[in-house]
């Protein structure tokens, strides 16, 4: 766990080629209306943007920081992975869009951000390679002005808690639901992009829906939308999961109502 931040920095330094040739790039510049597949499945979900100014943090390489611009809002980017932010300013400047950039790791953003900002963003799956969440809740509400919302979806810790699925099919509760574990895995592959990784090794860590929420409200914010979905946007478990139709989503081949994949938290500071 003490090496957590470096191990995985190395990983998504790694991941930014594979994805910049995975991810639908060139989406953007054949469509001005274009939007990430991420922040088109938030949009219901999402307020009204136009004119906010707004943070992704774990920005990764930019797709849906410039879907959020699009959308309306003035952004800035913050990733630790510093391959990353370069394909997201180059991104956003190619599309002809201001896109400022910070390189830290989350829990040093007190050190290189001053301003407040009306909005967080986090995207789909980011609170997994952090493992305080009540340190990243703080985080939070540092950068938003009073009244501002942070808004995330996240793998649900359901989700993270199964193990490999078994050979007859079944799915097995193996790893921690409640926060303290640290996973270390491998995988050489991800999940857009083909070849292989320089630096397959990464940690995760899980946080339960009471450990969330609790540390929303001990740093000051009400939560005003939660929303569980039986999906994600990506295949977590081989042959257990399907691709649906209308969204690069995937959910159980079988009974996906048995399972919650994902959750939608909407989260204002008082």
């Amino acid at each position: 766990m003490d090496d957590y931040l470096d191990i995985n920095r190395k990983n998504w330094d790694s991941r930014v080629p594979l994805h910049l040739e995975g991810y639908r790039m060139q989406e953007f510049f054949d469509d001005e209306k274009y939007i990430s597949d991420v922040v088109r499945f938030d949009l219901p979900r999402l307020p009204k943007l136009t004119n906010l100014e707004g943070i992704h943090i774990q920005s990764h390489i930019g797709t849906d920081t410039v879907s959020l611009i699009r959308l309306g809002a003035r952004m800035t980017a913050l990733d630790f992975s510093e391959p990353a932010l370069i394909a997201a300013k180059e991104l956003a400047t190619k599309l002809g869009l201001d896109l400022d950039t910070v390189n830290c790791d989350v829990y040093s953003t007190k050190e290189h951000i001053a301003k407040k900002f009306d909005f967080v963003f986090t995207g789909i799956g980011a609170l997994c390679w952090l493992p305080d969440i009540n340190k990243w809740a703080e985080v939070v509400s540092y950068l938003l002005k009073p009244g501002g919302f942070v808004f995330f979806r996240e793998g649900h810790p359901m989700l993270w808690s199964i193990g490999d699925s078994k050979p007859n099919g079944d799915l097995a509760i193996e790893l921690d639901y409640f926060e303290g574990e640290a996973y270390l895995s491998a995988e050489e592959t991800t999940y857009a992009g083909e070849g292989k990784l320089d630096h397959p090794e990464i940690i995760s860590f899980n946080h339960g829906l009471a450990e969330v929420f609790n540390a929303l409200w001990a740093n000051g914010f009400d939560i005003e939308l939660f929303e569980e979905h039986r999906s994600v946007p990506w295949n977590p478990l081989a042959d257990e999961f399907i691709k649906i139709e209308g969204f690069d989503e995937w959910e159980l081949v079988y009974k996906p109502n048995r399972l919650a994949a994902s959750y939608t938290v909407l989260a204002r500071k008082r």
